[in-house]
């Protein structure tokens, strides 16, 4: 009998010096996806990514940047999902975070395995060339991974202030399960850093991230829209659910309006993956959450979307962490041994 799978795609920042490899080590196999992908980098000029998957030494300078990381990103979790095992696993939907919405469209059908490649790449390239501002990550759940409605009275609070000072601009940039990510322009981001009450972690700047899912992004679409073309988008195969909890069920939408969504309000407007990862376990009751590499990064904040509305009774880190110890209801491909769950 088959499991019923969500599938949650990773965005910018899993791939760092740990993943170095990840495609040489897990899909030698699919070789065919790469070299692909290397074709559209050689043809514009760009490092193949099989070069950077094979580099000696990690560099973020290089392995970083939007130019560079995005289309990295991509093959690493596409090819994680052409790698899990259809005879164990039924997929009902995808979702992901902030460019891992990219990944979804591709994953569901909405955007071929080409034409989600030549969306990450350009739009990475645009925000690597266009990108303004930064990010600024700031946790939001207590030590049990429940949400603190005190620090959640805080975001908005800075957030309200921020509007009261003519040189600064800040903005809630995504949900991210016990996490809020912020958006700024440089002024706004000092500011934050100063505001915002310290632990050994954080306030965690993201390093070569600009002002994403913000107005101070709102230049953009108009020029993603000329990079992209509308006749990429089609109807889907499967369900994909986006970063406002909407549904895209196959053949139940006009590929236009996914089209207006994600090269528009996706790129300036706040991006809720934590509503994301809520409205799909709500919707289509997985027996299982397949969260794709690389890394380890994205578990976390799935966990905790999924805590906040009580799925399943989930209470809390020390409960979700017994669960997982007996019957795992996350799968993280960026862990061997629950890879070793998912794959053939």
């Amino acid at each position: 009998m088959k499991e019923t799978a969500l599938v949650v795609c990773p965005g910018r920042g899993t791939y760092n010096a740990p993943e170095l490899g990840y495609l040489k080590s897990h899909h030698a196999d699919r070789w065919a996806m790469v070299e692909q992908l290397d074709a559209l980098r050689r043809s514009l000029g760009q490092i193949p990514i099989s070069e950077l998957d094979g580099a000696d030494k990690y560099a973020p300078s290089v392995h970083m940047t939007g130019d560079n990381a995005s289309l990295l990103i991509y093959a690493c979790a596409l090819a994680d999902f052409a790698a899990i095992d259809r005879d164990r696993y039924d997929i009902v939907a995808v979702t992901g975070n902030s460019m891992g919405w990219y990944l979804a469209l591709a994953c569901a059908g909405i955007l071929d395995f080409e034409g989600g490649a030549r969306l990450v790449n350009t739009m990475g390239g645009m925000m690597h060339q266009h990108g303004v501002g930064g990010q600024i990550v700031w946790p939001i759940a207590d030590s049990d991974w429940r949400t603190d409605p005190e620090k959640v009275n805080q975001v908005s609070a800075l957030c309200e202030e921020a509007k009261s000072i003519s040189d600064i601009e800040v903005h809630i940039s995504i949900h991210l399960g016990g996490m809020v990510v912020f958006a700024a322009d440089e002024a706004g981001l000092k500011w934050l850093s100063e505001r915002l009450p310290k632990d050994d972690r954080f306030p965690m700047r993201l390093m070569h991230h600009a002002a994403f899912h913000s107005p101070l992004l709102d230049h953009i679409p108009q020029m993603a829209r000329a990079a992209n073309p509308p006749s990429d988008f089609g109807d889907g195969a499967l369900a994909a659910v986006d970063g406002k909890g909407k549904v895209w069920s196959p053949k139940a939408f006009d590929p236009a309006a996914v089209y207006d969504y994600t090269l528009g309000a996706q790129l300036n407007r706040t991006y809720d993956f934590t509503r994301g990862v809520q409205v799909a376990a709500a919707e289509f009751a997985p027996d299982k959450i397949i969260v794709l590499g690389p890394g380890t990064t994205l578990g976390a904040p799935t966990a905790q979307a999924l805590i906040a509305s009580h799925w399943r009774g989930l209470s809390g880190k020390a409960d979700f962490q017994a669960r997982q110890s007996e019957n795992p209801v996350i799968l993280s491909m960026g862990i061997a041994e629950q890879r070793a769950q998912v794959v053939r």
